[in-house]
This record gives C-alpha cells, structure tokens and sequence, in this order.
C-alpha cells in the first residue's frame, strides 16, 4: 500500500469533515423548511458559510477521487471515517466547549480501528475474490434501502429523521465513492474528456447530488451530532460492499485475520458514536443565537404574577398597563420635558386632586349623618 495515497486519502477527509461542519452550522439555522422540499437548497446558496462548506467539501471529494481509483474501496474507505476526528477539531472552537475524556478515547480507539482494518490490508495470505462488473445492480439495491430509509425519516422528527436521513446519505455517498472509482479507471491515462463517453461519469454526478441534498436535510433536522455518526458510519459501509461485490476486492479467509477485521470493525463504530455525539457537535447552534436570546435561555427573567403577557414580546420590558374605564390611564403620569408635557401633567394632576377633594367631602358628610333626601310627598 502506497504511503503517498494514504497521506492523500487524510488530507481528503480533512476537508470532507471540515465541510460538513461549515455547512451543518449553516443548514441548522434555517427555520420553516419542510422536510425534503428545495426550498432548503434555495435559501442556503445565499449563506457565505455554507457556500464556503461547499467549496471544502467538494476540494475533500476531488482530492478523495484521485485516491478512490488507486486504492481499493476496502481500505479509502475506513481512512475517510477519520473526517470525524478533523471535524472535532473544528467543532470544538465554533462551539465554545472543550474536548471531554470522552471524545479523545472515541479519537484513539477510531483511529486504531482504521489502523487495524488498513494494516490487514498489508499482509499476505490467503484470499478470495467473487467480484464482477457485471454486478452492479448491486448499487441498484443499496439505493432502494436508502430510498426506504428517507421514506421512514419522512414519517419521523427531530433526532430520528436526522438519523435516517443521514444513513441514507450515507449510503448514497458509498454509491458515489463507487462511480468515482470506476470513472477514474477510465480516464486513467486518456484524455479527460474519454469520460463524457461513459455512464460511470454520469452517474456519479447524480448520486453525489441526491448524497447532497440529503444530508442537508440531515442537518436541518437536529444538531451535528444526530446524522454525523449515521453518514459516517454508512458511506464506508456501502463502499467496502461494492468494493467487494463490483471491483473484486480481495477478502481475506484467514480465521485469524477475519477476526481481526471484525474487532477493527467493532472499534471504529464504537470510536465513530463516542466522537460524532460530543457536546460541541450540539452545541454548534447555540452559539450562533444573539447574545440577548443567550441571555434568556441562560438566564430566564424572574416570573410576573400577570403571567407571560406581562412581558413586552420585543425587548423583556413589562408591558404598557391597561386603560382604566372611562379612558383613563392607570400609571405614573408622562415625563415629557416640554412646555406642552408638562402642561398635560399639570391638569392630570389637578384633576386627580379634584377626586380626592370630593371623596374627602363625601366621607366628611357621611360622618355628620346621612344626606337628606328630597321632601315626602
């Protein structure tokens, strides 16, 4: 195994895993977009962020398919699981938290998971391979499970459809990764423009598309970390299987090896849920709120015996009380400092001391005795 490839292959998911935090701090905050509808694609074009999460991530593939068609699918893929590990690094500053103990186990144990899978790769013995072009209808039926997987999320919310929805991403990705290889053994030592002569090329375009949309609408649905661990746990997945089913990547028969791929397997699932459910990957949002909206969910004001309606909507100032009957304002008189306003305040106040003069003289009368009334007929 080429060393030059592997470097090549983590540079690629560095990117990928840069861009998907870029456009998932973007996508989450888009409010009021039903689920699946491209509204959702129209409103994030005009976000600076996510257009610059694009641009990385597609830097991360471009990169990725150069390596797709010089590797087998059975080793790029568990390299590009560590996208996770770079997208930790990049959540930790835009969320404002710190690594946990937690996440730095879930690193280490996705990084010796992808090591032991890789070094299996390396060592010879005995082997089999039951793959042919021939097929690939075996893409066919990964996308059916995909399709089903959305249909589900469509039926679900919140964390779920995230979940779903990023697992059929996921997979579509693996599809992708797969054309991608198949395209760049075609125009591996012809002309660039050899490919638009073939389907591979095409096909990749579409399944790229369809893995893009829906992991957008992945990362509306809930924070990061609910779709991150399904899109990163379901690419490879789909890839290593058409790795094997489609190009005839070797599987090794050795009992001891299997077994070795089986823990390495284990480990970097398990690494891959401890990284992708980190609090920063939840946190990314939060942070994105004004500093007075912080303040509030930090921080609720303190309750008003007239409830909620108390609290002026816009600024958290209690609101304007109620005219009393008769029109009359019930409150501190107006504090205008000119001539007119204090004009105003001066008949208000007058007009308050003529109540209380007549409530003093109707108390003084009701003292002396009652007031008679008009002569008996």
């Amino acid at each position: 195994m080429n060393g030059l490839y592997v470097g090549i292959t983590l540079v690629a998911a560095m990117l990928t895993g840069s861009g998907f935090v870029l456009q998932q701090h973007a996508a989450e905050q888009v409010q009021d977009t039903a689920f699946l509808h491209p509204g959702l694609i129209a409103r994030l074009v005009r976000n600076r962020r996510w257009l610059a999460g694009i641009a990385v991530m597609v830097a991360g593939y471009l990169v990725q398919a150069w390596t797709l068609g010089h590797l087998t699918l059975s080793v790029t893929e568990p390299l590009l699981t560590t996208n996770l590990i770079f997208a930790l690094l990049l959540a930790v500053p835009l969320s404002g938290q710190t690594l946990r103990r937690t996440e730095v186990v879930g690193a280490v144990l996705l990084t010796a998971g992808v090591a032991a899978l890789s070094l299996t790769r390396t060592v010879k013995a005995p082997s089999e391979s039951f793959g042919s072009s021939s097929h690939w209808p075996a893409a066919a039926a990964i996308a059916l499970v995909a399709a089903f997987l959305v249909q589900l999320g469509r039926r679900r919310c919140g964390g779920i459809r995230a979940t779903l929805t990023g697992t059929a991403a996921g997979l579509m990705l693996g599809i992708a990764d797969a054309f991608t290889r198949r395209t760049v053994q075609i125009i591996d030592g012809r002309h660039p423009l050899h490919v638009l002569m073939h389907w591979p090329a095409y096909a990749t375009v579409v399944a790229s598309i369809i893995a893009l949309w829906l992991m957008q609408n992945a990362f509306n649905a809930a924070p990061l970390h609910a779709s991150l661990p399904a899109v990163t746990a379901a690419e490879p997945t789909a890839g290593i299987v058409l790795g094997v089913v489609v190009f005839g990547d070797r599987v090794h028969i050795s009992p001891w090896l299997v077994a070795v791929q089986i823990v390495g397997v284990v480990i970097m699932v398990t690494g891959v849920i401890l990284v992708a459910r980190a609090p920063v990957f939840s946190d990314l949002r939060l942070r994105e709120l004004p500093h007075a909206a912080l303040e509030r969910i930090q921080h609720p004001p303190p309750d008003y015996p007239d409830g909620p309606a108390a609290l002026d909507a816009s600024d958290g100032a209690p609101a304007e009380p109620p005219p009393a009957a008769g029109g009359m304002a019930v409150g501190p008189p107006p504090t205008d400092a000119s001539p007119a306003g204090q004009s105003t305040a001066g008949a208000q106040q007058a007009t308050a001391a003529g109540h209380q003069d007549r409530a003093r003289t109707t108390e003084g009368a009701g003292a002396v005795g009652p007031v008679a009334g008009p002569p008996a007929e």
